[in-house]
């Protein structure tokens, strides 16, 4: 399967004007070869699956490694941000090894956190296989800091009991997804009919992306954002316009981020909800189980898939670490083929390698509507060091927020977002 890859993603190489100089060398010029290193993970919905695989690398980690102990920590994912910086701030609270969202790579490295680790990843016999997305989530300016973890998309979950009861059939485009939400939750009030958050930034983007709108244009390496462009406009009109006593209220749903909307769906209360194919365990283990499928997100028009976020996870050395070698040998196990694979069959996530993503989808139906939108292109954030800190301060769900609750207008939240991420891209240079 050839993957489309975003330009946004390729500009990353050209950062060179974010990226530090960095060596293959740590900042702490030490390489211990015993003792003890820090992982951070992130904490998914649902994770003693991921922690199971995760607990078998570690044993045949450490057996490998006499003397060494592995001390692993899942993380909320949504307080990252405040934990890294902190960790690069001070290297005694740092972890050695951890995961992190491909949105956060040019901050970090801007920040200078990460491990250049080019020559390592280079030399490391299975990245010949990983496929051109994920390879480029972990460059920046041409050096890499870090090895693709999974590659994420989300898709639309709908409750096939539901809709066999009410004779509805999967939406073909957005507005007969907006529709067919508010059918279910007149004849079914105790059900969300598509559950959205306000706080929901990947579940909004493709609404935005599909209206033809953008986040940002880049001329060289300096970023402009276009929010409040028309288009985009339009697609925040069109999500906003979903939290009411119609289909989501308000008042509980504003709050709600991606892992609320899956909790929902999967907790069976709600007809619909955008999640990822790395949500699928969490559904699969709720009290809809047997009563969903999935299918592509549409777009506006009928036949078209809506553009979906090309997310996904790295596994990175920091900087500071004091285990060089063992950290880089324990990040490319947590990387590995047979790790990826393990974590499919657990969770769901899509692997980054293509033989083994080919073998996951060739073993399960419900990788097909992700293949599917992967194929349909995809969608990447500013590659700009700024980004982190518009997704941190949360620009974005404070603009869709203060348009469901009526305090501004579209035009006017979206002007609000489109300064603060200007504002952003210029101090990140």
């Amino acid at each position: 399967m050839k993957l489309h890859v975003p330009a946004f993603l390729v500009a990353a190489l050209f950062l060179a004007a974010c990226a530090p100089q960095t060596s293959s060398n740590s900042a702490s010029d030490k390489d211990d070869k015993s003792g003890t290193l820090r992982v951070w993970l992130f904490q998914e919905v649902g994770n003693d699956p991921k922690q199971k695989v995760v607990d078998s690398v570690v044993a045949d980690f450490e057996k490998a490694h006499s003397g060494t102990k592995v001390d692993v920590e899942y993380i909320p994912v949504d307080t990252r941000a405040q934990r890294v910086k902190a960790a690069f701030n001070d290297p005694e609270s740092a972890p050695d090894v951890m995961e992190y969202g491909n949105t956060d790579t040019a901050g970090y490295v801007g920040d200078g956190g990460l491990l250049d680790v080019t020559k390592d990843f280079g030399a490391w016999p299975e990245a010949k296989d990983a496929d051109p997305t994920a390879r480029q989530s972990v460059t920046v300016a041409g050096k890499v800091y870090g090895a693709p973890f999974y590659v994420g998309v989300r898709a639309l979950y709908y409750r096939t009991d539901v809709f066999r009861e009410l004779d509805l059939k999967p939406p073909a485009t957005l507005a007969e997804l907006a529709s067919t939400a508010r059918a279910v939750r007149k004849a079914k009030p105790d059900l969300y009919g598509l559950v959205v958050g306000g706080a929901y930034t990947y579940g909004a983007m493709p609404f935005i992306w599909a209206a033809g709108g953008e986040l940002a244009t880049a001329k060289g390496t300096s970023y402009t954002s276009v929010i409040d462009s028309a288009a985009a406009q339009k697609g925040i009109k069109e999500y906003t316009s979903l939290f009411g006593d119609d289909n989501c209220p308000a008042a509980k749903c504003a709050g709600f981020g991606g892992n609320d909307t899956v909790t929902a769906f999967a907790a069976g209360k709600a007809a619909m909800a955008i999640g990822g194919d790395f949500s699928h365990a969490a559904v699969e283990a709720g009290t809809v189980k047997g009563k969903y499928a999935v299918v592509p997100l549409p777009g506006a028009t009928a036949g078209s898939v809506a553009p979906a976020f090309a997310g996904g996870n790295n596994i990175g050395v920091l900087k500071s670490t004091t285990h060089r070698t063992l950290a880089v040998e324990l990040m490319e196990a947590l990387a590995s083929k047979k790790t990826q694979a393990a974590l499919f069959d657990a969770m769901g996530f899509l692997p980054t390698f293509k033989d083994v993503r080919d073998q996951a989808a060739a073993k399960e139906p419900f990788v097909k509507p992700f293949v599917q939108t992967l194929a349909a292109g995809t969608k990447f954030v500013p590659a700009s060091a700024g980004w982190s800190g518009i997704d941190s301060s949360l620009v974005l769900p404070t603009m869709f927020q203060e348009v469901i609750s009526g305090k501004k207008s579209v035009a006017a939240a979206s002007g609000e977002a489109a300064k603060k991420m200007d504002s952003a891209f210029g101090a990140a240079g």
